[in-house]
């Protein structure tokens, strides 16, 4: 490689890849883009891609990796700091600051891989991820192309969207969780964890009906059904869906309509703020992901959408 900071090592099909973010080792896999049709003299194009709430890259995203890749992009797929392969403590621990900048890290690491070229950064990401590459392509003029899948982008939509689908009582749980958990780190001691998902009834960040099959049916080896109960305080202050209106590139914003987790009105608000491409899917957040009905409607979408503004006769 071209950055002896990086190191490689062979997994199957794809390599694994190690960055520093902020002094930590972030664990990715990278994907080499098939054929030279979206290739010019400086290389080809390169997508960054990360995972939404305490999800891993060994957790659905290969699938959506090797169809980009097939279409001629290279791609780095990563876990955040204290999740997955990467290194970092605490561990399970959500910092929308930390994965914010473990983006940005990303960003430059997969600018020093060999064959790509360094102007034409492509960041994807879902959920929570879906708007963190608002942010992090705002102000970026190296950023070729923006793909935010079924996008949470307001907090405190995303609070009052909860309503209308959860008991009040069992918001209140999670909610006193995460003030046990602010109290226990600000003395010093163990955050208070919970699961991440888990069935109706269950104090855990997502409960809805049918979620913890969707979300299990995804987990790879590494992914970890437990999170910091303090991630439902973190999320209040989330308003990346703001920062829609500095994106300046291409933005690819797929919404599911019956989206009972990441409020589909707040995704069209920002990819309205963007002056985005809009795709709709009747359906609910996870039926986008492999083995759904949903999958192959939404990843084609961002092969066409990617290949015509990246194509260079395009």
């Amino acid at each position: 490689m071209n950055d002896p900071s990086l190191t490689d090592a062979a997994v199957g099909v794809h390599t694994t890849v190690r960055f520093d973010s902020q002094g930590t080792a972030c664990d990715a896999w990278h994907f080499p883009g098939e054929g030279d049709a979206l290739a010019t003299a400086a290389g080809r194009p390169v997508v960054v891609m990360a995972h939404g709430l305490a999800g891993t890259k060994d957790s659905g995203l290969e699938p959506f990796a090797r169809r980009l890749a097939g279409a001629g992009l290279d791609v780095l797929a990563f876990d955040y700091r204290g999740f997955g392969a990467s290194d970092g403590s605490p561990r399970q621990q959500v910092s929308l600051a930390g994965q914010l900048e473990d983006y940005r890290a990303a960003m430059t690491a997969a600018a020093a891989l060999p064959g790509v070229d360094p102007s034409r950064i492509v960041l994807w990401g879902v959920s929570l991820a879906g708007g963190h590459v608002l942010a992090a392509a705002a102000g970026r003029d190296d950023v070729a192309a923006v793909v935010s899948l079924t996008p949470l982008v307001d907090g405190l939509a995303a609070g009052r969207h909860a309503l209308a689908s959860h008991k009040p009582s069992a918001m209140l749980r999670s909610t006193m969780a995460g003030v046990r958990s602010k109290v226990a780190a600000g003395r010093g001691k163990a955050p208070v964890m919970m699961p991440v998902v888990g069935k109706p009834g269950d104090t855990a960040a997502l409960t809805l009906d049918g979620l913890y099959d969707d979300y299990l049916a995804l987990a790879g080896p590494t992914w970890v059904n437990e999170i910091d109960a303090s991630v439902g305080l973190e999320l209040g202050g989330h308003r990346p869906g703001k920062l829609a209106k500095q994106v300046a590139c291409p933005l690819l914003v797929q919404i599911a309509d019956f989206d009972r987790s990441a409020p589909p009105q707040a995704a069209a608000k920002a990819a309205f703020k963007g002056r985005a491409e809009v795709r709709h899917y009747p359906c609910d957040h996870f039926d986008v992901w492999p083995g759904k009905e949903w999958f192959e409607a939404a990843v084609t979408h961002q092969v066409r959408f990617l290949t015509r503004h990246l194509s260079p006769t395009g």
